[in-house]
């Protein structure tokens, strides 16, 4: 049985990552906490495919707002970093994805994956899980979807910004509505 994950600890990580200035580091989940960030962890299953490159450029295109929310993004695939910069090095127009605002990280042994709930073990590839963790380390909110489905980011920003709250939030609610 699956064990639950939001309202308790988020698993801690540290990964090695293309970071936005396209070099090399490393990028972790205590990192962000340090920092007094929410991250915005999201899984995706592998690049130089087909759906991923519109949700992780559409991520970047509004990595402002993020930013302005005290939110770190990070984008993770079980590829390696080196796959990734090649990925980020093909222009959009190649179904690549260009520069990028926030860093792509490897879980090149799955580990991070598999910590998540969203490893597709006999694939060695993760689903689209998108994890939302408070600046104390909470894991405050999970979505796993079928690989062929992009996520929205409206509703990431929605979700972030209803979290950030404190207050309880009435289905439907949009950010500047009164919380219950």
């Amino acid at each position: 049985m699956a064990e639950r994950m939001v309202g308790k600890q988020a698993p801690r990580f540290e990964m090695e990552a293309v970071l936005a200035n396209k070099e090399f580091g490393k990028v972790s989940l205590e990192e962000n906490m340090k920092n007094d960030k929410w991250t915005v962890l999201f899984f995706y299953p592998m690049d130089f495919t087909f759906v991923c490159p519109t949700e992780i450029t559409a991520l970047s295109d509004r990595y402002d707002e993020f930013e302005d929310l005290d939110a770190e993004v990070i984008g993770v695939s079980t590829d390696t970093i080196h796959t990734h910069l090649a990925w980020i090095k093909t222009s959009r127009d190649d179904n690549g994805l260009g520069d990028l605002n926030y860093p792509l990280a490897a879980d090149t042994n799955h580990q991070v994956a598999k910590e998540y709930g969203v490893l597709i073990e006999e694939e060695g590839v993760a689903l689209r899980g998108l994890f939302i963790i408070s600046p104390e380390g909470e894991l405050q909110y999970q979505v796993v979807n079928h690989n062929n489905i992009g996520r929205d980011v409206d509703e990431t920003l929605r979700v972030l910004q209803a979290l950030q709250t404190g207050g309880l939030c009435p289905a439907n609610w949009k950010p500047g509505q009164e919380t219950l």
